[in-house]
Parts: structure tokens; C-alpha cells; sequence
């Protein structure tokens, strides 16, 4: 895979490596949810969206993330995937008192979506529950609500409508 070999070219931290190989085996679970899925694209975001990491492991490392993915010739629709893997995305208005550019970073396609989630549903290389992930938003974040309900949309379009 081209994309580890990025991740230890740009000498992307140990567990980076681990947690995106984590969420690249938890998109592809998830992608198993959808007949129209470009798997090449969620492979290929999943493996690099903490490329960033290498730079910053602040907010910032998303769009640091995606110039990288720039520099090596990744199509913009992995540089969107990796720029907008935040959370459930951040808003156009929540951008807007964090240190990274003014806009949106909440994920629009499919393929996004499935990335940000699957890197939503690991703490580390360890699966974890919504819940899990809602409590620690709830301690790390001044205003959750909103976050936390985009969090819950994308783990019922993703995952709870296919339960059953």
C-alpha cells in the first residue's frame, strides 16, 4: 500500500500508523453498508487522513493533511476527506474561532462520511460506541450539542438504518 509508505515517508508517529490502519478496516466494514461506494477513494482516505499527524497533532493536522495529500497527487476528493475528518465536520461558523481557514469542513459525499465515522468509532486501534465517543465530546468540547448530533446523524445514516 502506497499510502504507509507516505505515512512513514512523512515519519507519521508509530500509533498514527496503527489508528490509521484501524480506520481504514473500519471503513471498509462500513462500506459493505453501500452499493455505490469508490472504495479506492475511502481506502486511500482512511490510511491518510492523520497525515497531518507528522506536522501537528492539533486541529490543523486535517488541512495540513490534505496539502500533503496535494503534494503526492491525490485527487481532491481525498484531500476532502482528509480535510473534513474533524468530528462529524465543523461548520462554517465553528471554523470560525479555530486556527484553521474560515469554512466548511463538514463531509458531503459518501465516502467522507465513512472516514470521518470510522475514525469517530476508534479511540486509538480500539473500537469504540457512540456513547464513548459522545461523553468524551462532552469533556473536550466548550459546545457539543451540535457536534454530537451530527455524530449521532452520520452513525444512523452509516450504521443504524443497516441493523437489524
Amino acid at each position: 500500500m502506497d499510502e504507509l509508505n507516505i505515512l512513514k515517508k512523512e515519519n507519521c508517529p508509530e500509533f498514527v500508523i496503527k489508528h490509521s490502519i484501524a480506520v481504514y478496516k473500519k471503513a471498509m466494514e462500513i462500506s459493505t453498508n453501500f452499493n455505490e461506494v469508490n472504495l479506492d477513494l475511502v481506502r486511500q482516505g482512511a490510511l491518510l487522513h492523520d497525515v497531518g499527524r507528522s506536522v501537528t497533532h492539533g486541529i490543523e493536522h486535517a488541512v495540513e493533511g490534505a496539502k500533503i495529500a496535494k503534494r503526492y497527487g491525490y485527487p481532491i476528493e481525498v484531500q476532502n476527506i482528509i480535510e473534513r475528518h474533524i468530528g462529524a465536520g465543523i461548520s462554517l461558523e465553528e471554523s470560525k474561532e479555530l486556527p484553521i481557514p474560515t469554512k466548511s469542513y463538514i463531509p458531503q459525499t459518501l465516502e467522507e462520511k465513512i472516514v470521518v465515522h470510522s475514525d469517530n468509532l476508534l479511540h486509538g486501534d480500539k473500537p469504540v460506541d457512540i456513547d464513548f465517543v459522545a461523553k468524551k465530546w462532552e469533556k473536550r468540547m466548550e459546545n457539543p450539542k451540535e457536534n454530537i448530533e451530527r455524530l449521532k446523524k452520520l452513525n444512523k445514516e452509516l450504521i443504524e438504518d443497516f441493523e437489524e
